[in-house]
């Protein structure tokens, strides 16, 4: 019953940063955060948040280069990618629990 809108995906160079955001159709209290999935890979964990706030897990492969925020007035939460790499290529995918996606945004990263 929740639909989940990506935006802010693109083209950036290494060492760049990108912001994605994910708009929800309602108040959402439940935890959200962020997929991605590679070409040829198989979808790896990004970063989660809670509804207050609390309770964010990142991925360790991003630890230290993406922060995961939500504005619950606004109902969407962020994903702030700095320093990125050529294997954050992918295309993001929105979550929120339990089992609903939104349909993705694609980020490449060029060396």
């Amino acid at each position: 019953q929740v639909q989940l809108v990506e935006s802010g995906g693109g083209l950036v160079q290494a060492g760049g940063s990108l912001r994605l955001s994910c708009a929800a159709s309602g108040r959402i209290v439940s935890d959200m955060g962020w997929f991605r999935r590679a070409p040829g890979k198989e979808r790896e964990f990004v970063a989660l948040i809670g509804w207050s706030g609390g309770g964010i897990r990142y991925g360790d492969s991003v630890k230290g280069r993406f922060t995961i925020s939500r504005d619950n007035a606004k109902n969407t939460i962020t994903l702030q990618m700095n320093s990125l790499k050529p294997e954050d290529t992918a295309i993001y995918y929105c979550y929120a629990s339990l089992n609903n996606w939104g349909r993705g945004t694609q980020v490449t990263v060029s060396s």
